[in-house]
């Protein structure tokens, strides 16, 4: 058969230089060579130094060992919706990790606590169960209690908690069902941090958002917050500056390599 091929090949030499090959007709990028106004930026070595430093501050907040469970939750969670918890990857598997271990959930846990500490635990790649919100569900046909209405910030928790159910968790069915209805049905009567993240999550779970995006979104939300936390608010803002500076940069030099190669103009190679 190979000779067959080779032969059919020999009768038609000119058989590959006659393929009529389409130009490359590449359309100019939106963007142009605005990225190139990037060129001058340096990143700020004075601002690198000083969130080295106040990344140090957080990691010595985060692993300090007088916090209680639900306090170090809280701080977790608060990172990572910052976007800075890639600083911090061996000190949040390291707690979490104790946390799945050590930690009981009692009928003291509040609804908010509990779902949280679902949530980030599921997102850790834990198995956890969601047996834990048997606790918040009466009557035959196994509802959430009414009692629960008034708890905003738990049914947010569940809400979010939610989004990470598996197949046939009906429990999260049922939680995910009750804090829709439920949120959407007050999420205008409430103060203004509040209603903004409300109506923010349901339109956005974080389930289904860009670390970056919410990151952006949520440093707007934390300084709201009376309890918030001074030193990584600041270096949730700086960083989210630097890392940009560098992504600037990046931009620049790709743009610049596209352009030297200069594709369009590039002719077509015909053999």
């Amino acid at each position: 058969m190979s000779v067959q091929v080779l032969a059919s090949q020999a009768q038609r030499p000119d058989s590959v230089a006659d393929v009529k090959r389409p130009s490359a007709n590449f359309a100019p990028g939106i963007w142009g060579d605005h990225f190139l106004s990037y060129a001058t930026t340096e990143v700020d070595t004075k601002l690198e130094q000083h969130v080295r430093e106040l990344k140090e501050e957080v990691k010595r907040m985060l692993m300090d060992s007088l916090k209680n469970p639900s306090q170090q939750l809280d701080l977790v969670d608060d990172i990572q919706r910052l976007g800075v918890s890639y600083h911090f990857e061996n000190e949040i598997e390291e707690i979490l990790k104790q946390i799945h271990h050590n930690y009981s959930y009692g009928s003291e846990d509040d609804l908010y606590t509990t779902a949280l500490c679902f949530r980030l635990l599921r997102q850790q790649g834990y198995n956890v169960s969601c047996d834990m919100f048997n606790k918040y569900m009466e009557g035959n046909d196994k509802k959430f209690k009414a009692s629960l209405l008034s708890d905003v910030s738990g049914l947010l928790s569940l809400y979010e908690a939610a989004h990470l159910r598996i197949h046939e968790e009906d429990i999260l069915e049922e939680a995910l069902a009750f804090t829709t209805t439920h949120l959407e049905s007050i999420k205008h009567s409430l103060n203004p941090p509040l209603s903004k993240q409300v109506a923010h999550s349901l339109t956005q779970p974080l389930r289904k958002g860009i670390t970056r995006v919410e990151a952006k979104y949520y440093l707007s939300v934390y300084h709201e917050r009376d309890s918030h936390n001074e030193t990584l608010l600041i270096f949730a803002k700086l960083d989210f500056n630097l890392l940009q500076q560098v992504h600037q940069k990046e931009l620049c030099e790709i743009t610049q390599w596209w352009k030297d190669l200069d594709v369009r103009n590039i002719a077509v190679y015909k053999r």
